[in-house]
């Protein structure tokens, strides 16, 4: 299993300094972790996939939308001081565009709001781009669409490293019916350090989070 080690600065609210980040496959046993951001509207927000209001609820989008999903990972920490090792705080996920031949796939991925603004998201992003494209033959650009609005998203994506296109007019309708401007994004293969001759290490990256906003 990959692992990132993410170093964020003491700040004066007393977080810790450092977790490491790795990615997993997202079972149906996860059921009761996945809740915990799937059930929240302050994350959930920009996405159109229903809240989960029940554990029920939990498990059947598990089942249905996860397993079997080409490339979906649960992001996980450290959290030993409960026990419970490596456990799921978010997901990210790769859905290759069928009609485009695996050549182009969009990225979505979502957090816990207790784990904002400390590099996990940007970590687990990370992650996935120099993996993916391994993973995934064919594959040649991977794009995030956010919500305008979305601005702590857009600042993990340009973090990770991917390239603002531009601002797509009135291309999201949110689960409430309002439609919204959007803004694209892409990485390439060709982006990738690897892609330019840099050696593809297995030693851990380290992030420094003070300004990371998600």
């Amino acid at each position: 299993m990959d692992q990132v080690d993410v170093d964020v600065q003491q700040r004066k609210d007393g977080s810790p300094p450092a977790v490491a980040v790795t990615l997993r496959p997202l079972g149906l046993a996860d059921a009761d972790d996945f809740m915990a951001w799937a059930s929240d509207e302050r994350v959930m927000r920009f996405l159109r996939r229903p809240l989960c209001a029940t554990r029920e609820q939990a498990v059947a989008q598990i089942r249905d939308t996860v397993v079997g999903h080409p490339w979906f990972r649960a992001i996980c920490v450290d959290d030993d001081d409960a026990g419970a090792g490596r456990r799921p705080v978010g997901q990210v996920s790769v859905w290759p565009y069928a009609d485009e031949g695996g050549h182009r796939a969009n990225l979505g991925y979502a957090l816990s709001h207790g784990l904002w603004g400390r590099g996990i998201a940007t970590a687990a992003i990370t992650m996935v781009v120099t993996r993916v494209f391994d993973e995934l033959p064919g594959l040649e650009r991977l794009e995030a669409v956010t919500d305008v609005e979305n601005v702590r998203s857009q600042r993990v994506l340009e973090k990770a490293g991917f390239r603002k296109e531009g601002v797509l007019r009135r291309y999201i309708v949110r689960r409430s019916g309002e439609v919204m401007d959007a803004v694209i994004y892409s990485f390439l293969a060709s982006d990738r350090p690897s892609a330019h001759g840099a050696t593809r290490g297995e030693a851990p990256i380290t992030f420094y989070g003070k300004s990371v906003l998600v």
